[in-house]
């Protein structure tokens, strides 16, 4: 006999003044093409961060629940959804959310758990995960016997694209804070880390790629690393920028653009289409969750917090001494 489900559940409101409250709300109702979703894990994102502080506001038509990944059990369905039933354990990219004793998601953004996780863990895996395939794979489309640079190596995105970039075959670099993050990524498969307090990454990376510069760098710093990483390309390289943490507005010399061919870009995830969002699934699920199986890649999980301590987890992030994921669990 299944359970009847709750009318109510407790989430996390953004107040006023941007800090994270405990709130009760209507159990969210599963319409065309989704289903409900339990939830027993949520990951935290810089995006949340953002959204708290007003600077990122959900697409039209998204909760303004912050929370754009989870993990838990299926517990209803829209008619029209196939290949899911209910009692299924699945982690899902949402478009809000996520910091809530349940949650609604588009059927084709949810994946089944990996054998070797737990909830915390597979709540760790869709947004850094969709974000890093999707930019650095598909995007710059990172080869095998390329060179990755990726700066902030010791957050959950960092830590995601080590590992993805080294299981796949490539040599990765990353910048990082203090020894103990550069010695973090290095346990997870950076063949240099590089602290931006101590040594210039430019000179480091040419150094280390013999003068050639790598191939692509994976940004989400910004500001005067601009033009540094320009600098720090090898001919055809491909910068992809994903968040600009020191400014988005910057002066650059582009004379480098042309001389070595250099391609810039970047994107967002949240906005864009299911259709979008499940061609990225479909392809992890092919050729990333056997690595996760395989215990290749593993989600680096610093902390879990009860949700009710979110603000707390927030802070944490804002402060920049984890390495890896923070996770809440309701």
């Amino acid at each position: 006999m299944t359970t009847p489900l709750p009318e109510t559940m407790t989430c996390i409101e953004i107040s006023e003044d941007g800090k994270l409250i405990e709130a009760t709300r209507p159990l969210p109702v599963a319409g065309p093409g989704e289903v409900l979703i339990e939830v027993e894990a949520a990951g935290i994102n810089r995006p949340d961060i953002l959204q708290r502080q007003g600077l990122y506001p959900p697409p039209e038509g998204a909760s303004d629940i912050p929370g754009l990944e989870i993990a838990g059990t299926v517990v209803a369905l829209s008619k029209d959804v196939t290949g899911i039933a209910i009692g299924d354990e699945v982690c899902a990219l949402v478009t809000g959310g996520g910091y809530a004793e349940y949650c609604t998601a588009p059927a084709p953004q949810c994946l089944p758990i990996p054998s070797t996780l737990e909830m915390d863990e597979a709540a760790a895996l869709p947004e850094c995960f969709f974000t890093v395939w999707s930019n650095v794979f598909q995007r710059a489309a990172l080869k095998p016997d390329e060179t990755l640079l990726v700066h902030g190596g010791s957050s959950g995105i960092g830590t995601t694209a080590i590992q993805m970039a080294h299981a796949l075959g490539s040599t990765v670099i990353v910048t990082a804070g203090y020894e103990e993050k550069c010695g973090a990524c290095e346990v997870l498969g950076a063949d240099l880390a590089i602290d931006y307090n101590e040594e210039d990454f430019v000179a480091k990376a040419k150094e280390f790629t013999d003068g050639r510069g790598v191939n692509v760098i994976l940004d989400m710093v910004g500001g005067d690393y601009v033009q540094r990483n320009l600098k720090a390309l090898a001919p055809d390289g491909r910068l992809v920028n994903i968040a600009f943490l020191k400014g988005s507005k910057v002066e650059v010399d582009l004379m480098s653009l042309m001389l070595k061919r250099l391609t810039i870009t970047g994107s967002t995830l949240r906005a864009r289409s299911v259709e979008f969002k499940a061609a990225i699934a479909k392809d992890l699920e092919e050729k990333i969750w056997p690595l996760i199986e395989a215990e290749e890649i593993t989600p680096f999980i610093h902390a879990t917090f009860p949700l009710t301590e979110a603000m707390q987890a927030h802070e944490l992030m804002e402060s920049s001494e984890h390495i890896g994921k923070l996770v809440l669990i309701p």
